[in-house]
């Protein structure tokens, strides 16, 4: 179905990121990696997939802070992997502190990594999605762009921002063939996550398993973390026939933390 495509994903070098990269390679789908970590390890991942998938793979380093650098990255994908048809917008940064202690400079980066870049990326890429009236541009947002949390307000602006973005980018191509989403996970087990985890047991004295439970327990009923191979199942999903009438929606995979 989305066979021969190409899409960027960014921030796709671990993670949400790489397992959404993977569910799309696994479907046929041409990648454009993105993210920072080192060199050799970024190629023998770039390798492996293309050579697991039969597909081709580039990456930039692109730093999601710099609309120069976000431009340059989608003319490379379009220069290097043909025409961009899917944009998957995941790239983020974390930072918790109460508000009256939050740092500036933390605020700035927040914002301009989780919202911003979504902007300047889709500002790059929707002219070509347009010119073939066809494309799928997916957010990653998360359940903090629809409820907050304590000592996350720079997180929680930002992902709210990615969800009213969404928003008017659906309504802007609503007569088009481009469509897009948001997708809005709750706790997932990644990098990011995991040292909110070490930072929880080192501070209560628990153990991993322990800070865990007291993580999900206090957000997701379920009781479990979603994972990154759920999220990029979800992706495939909007990117399909499918959901060609799925506009502007913000959809949870949040082990029912939304419905309370």
């Amino acid at each position: 179905m989305l066979q021969g495509q190409c899409a960027i994903v960014t921030g796709s070098t671990s993670g949400i990121g790489l397992g959404i990269a993977r569910s799309l390679g696994a479907a046929g789908v041409h990648l454009m990696l993105n993210g920072f970590g080192d060199t050799a390890q970024i190629e023998s991942l770039r390798a492996g997939l293309a050579s697991e998938f039969g597909v081709k793979v580039g990456y930039s380093g692109a730093d999601m802070s710099k609309p120069d650098q976000i431009r340059q990255m989608v003319k490379a994908a379009q220069d290097e992997l043909g025409s961009v048809g899917i944009l998957v917008n995941n790239a983020g940064i974390q930072h918790t502190a109460p508000i009256e202690s939050f740092p500036p400079e933390r605020w700035d980066a927040v914002l301009a990594i989780n919202l911003s870049s979504v902007f300047h990326a889709v500002q790059a890429a929707l002219p070509g999605m347009k010119a073939k009236n066809w494309g799928r541009i997916v957010n990653i947002a998360s359940t903090h762009g629809l409820v907050a949390s304590v000592e996350k307000s720079a997180y929680v602006a930002a992902k709210h921002g990615v969800i009213g973005l969404t928003k008017a980018i659906a309504l802007e191509t609503a007569k088009t063939g481009v469509t897009c989403n948001a997708i809005c996970p709750g706790w997932v087990l990644t990098p990011l996550v995991q040292q909110q985890i070490d930072a929880r047991a080192k501070r209560d004295g628990l153990t991993n398993d322990q800070a865990k439970a007291a993580l999900l327990g206090e957000k997701q009923p379920s009781g479990e973390f979603a994972t990154p191979e759920q999220i990029g199942a979800v992706c495939v999903f909007l990117c399909s026939d499918a959901a060609a009438q799925i506009r502007g929606a913000a959809v949870p995979v949040d082990g029912a933390w939304l419905a309370q």
